[in-house]
């Protein structure tokens, strides 16, 4: 693939900043409950926060939706993140309210996108866990037992049969759940959570947070906030402060990129006749999905892990990009000529436990992070629970199953750079010995 005119940019390529960005807190004042974060998490506690009658502060370092939130690659999962068949030989129990949680947590989203009338190109397509050998095909059929034994609702299928593209040799459709455009919801949850009563500070870095008196104060370059609760909702972030529980999460920068647009019969010779996300089964995914505008959408398969805070933003490594072209040619080969228009990057956070995780520190603060790549649908879901339960005092079902009765964490081993450049290597490798195969094959 042509890589030589890319535009790499720091915020996403499915939108353009908003115009109308907030000015930032100017003095000090007080509120029932402040959110750090503007991403879909901390937005949607914001939201349910003040329908549900309190006083809330919103303060967004940047602008709302500029993360993670609005640059990954706009696919609503409706099963749960990370490796699934370590995920149910480590914590089998929790496997069937992880299950519901997922699915609970895409019709959320899309129950919110319907209710706000929120055009953000939304089709509920299912998305496809994509084998591409047999040996990954056979891992498939491995978690499509795991999935429906915890009462999650997939089908099984070829490639023709899924209708996703031939050059893969089948899959696993989530039932649940679709793509659309991130950006596009993001800023359409910004102008729902700007109508509202919330009051939304943008551009307001928070640099400290410390609990005084039963309360928690929140330090700003111009100003302060006292409040008598916060909900830490700002994901690979969360890390700046000495409040955060120590290895709550590993700060990840991962890379999303698009072709330039694609001739519409080049696009229907590849048989995605569904127009699924596609996820394949390395230990590192590749995403792929097209677009309204007719271009392909692919990222992630190889992950840069953050060392220290504050973490810097970044543009995407050209050699990186340039792997993820490679790796597009070898699943597109009818496609290797198209150039990539764009690429835009930026941070994640991952557990070791590669689960989502919410808790409460003594009686002021709350976290919830980390959905481990699905927060697309889960963070909007899990934000709104968190709000309930500080209204309420008492935790939803599917709050429950993420919820950290103690704010212990161990240490994440293998997100240690040497332990992802394992990971990639022995993702590589399996490439290659499958690569051998289907050769092999041929040749017969």
């Amino acid at each position: 693939m042509n890589t030589d005119h890319v535009t790499y940019t720091a915020f996403t390529g499915w939108v353009d900043p908003p115009a109308d960005v907030r000015g930032a807190l100017d003095g000090d004042l007080d509120c029932e409950v402040v959110v750090i974060g503007g991403g879909i998490n901390g937005m949607s506690t914001a939201l349910r926060l003040v329908e549900r009658g309190q006083d809330v502060v919103l303060l967004e370092a940047e602008f709302c939706g500029y993360g993670a939130s609005s640059r990954n690659a706009g696919q609503l999962a409706g099963a749960p993140g990370g490796d699934l068949q370590l995920l149910n030989l480590l914590s089998r129990k929790k496997m069937p309210g992880m299950m519901r949680l997922a699915e609970h947590a895409a019709h959320h989203v899309e129950d919110f996108i319907a209710k706000h009338d929120i055009d953000c190109d939304y089709e509920a397509t299912g998305n496809a866990f994509a084998a591409v050998s047999r040996g990954q095909m056979g891992r498939v059929r491995r978690v499509a037992k795991i999935v429906t034994r915890a009462g999650g609702h997939v089908e099984v299928g070829t490639a023709a049969e899924l209708g996703i593209p031939r050059g893969l040799v089948g899959g696993m459709r989530e039932v649940v759940g679709g793509r659309m455009n991130p950006g596009k919801f993001s800023l359409g949850m910004r102008r729902v959570l700007l109508d509202s009563s919330a009051r939304v500070f943008e551009q307001t870095k928070v640099t400290d947070v410390r609990c005084d008196g039963g309360q928690v104060v929140l330090t700003t370059p111009h100003g302060r906030v006292r409040a008598g609760k916060v909900v830490l909702a700002t994901n690979a972030y969360a890390g700046e402060w000495d409040i955060t529980p120590k290895h709550l999460s590993v700060p990840i920068y991962v890379i999303e990129v698009e072709t330039e647009p694609i001739a519409p019969d080049r696009l229907a010779a590849l048989g995605w006749t569904s127009r699924m996300g596609l996820v394949t089964q390395h230990a590192i995914m590749e995403n792929y999905r097209l677009t309204p505008r007719n271009t392909i959408v692919f990222g992630v398969r190889r992950l840069e892990r953050g060392t220290s805070y504050p973490l810097a933003e970044k543009v995407p490594d050209p050699g990186l990009v340039e792997e993820l072209a490679g790796a597009f040619a070898t699943r597109f080969p009818s496609l290797s000529d198209v150039a990539i228009d764009r690429a835009w990057g930026g941070w994640i956070a991952i557990t070791s436990s590669w689960l989502p995780l919410a808790g409460q520190v003594g009686d002021t603060v709350y976290y919830s992070i980390a959905c481990n790549g699905h927060g697309l649908a889960q963070a909007p879901y899990i934000g709104t629970l968190i709000a309930d339960a500080i209204v309420d005092g008492e935790r939803h079902e599917d709050l429950q199953t993420v919820w950290q009765e103690k704010p212990s964490f161990p240490r994440p081993m293998m997100m240690s750079r040497a332990g992802l450049r394992a990971i990639w290597a022995v993702d590589r490798f399996n490439d290659l010995v499958n690569a051998s195969r289907r050769r092999s094959r041929l040749r017969v």
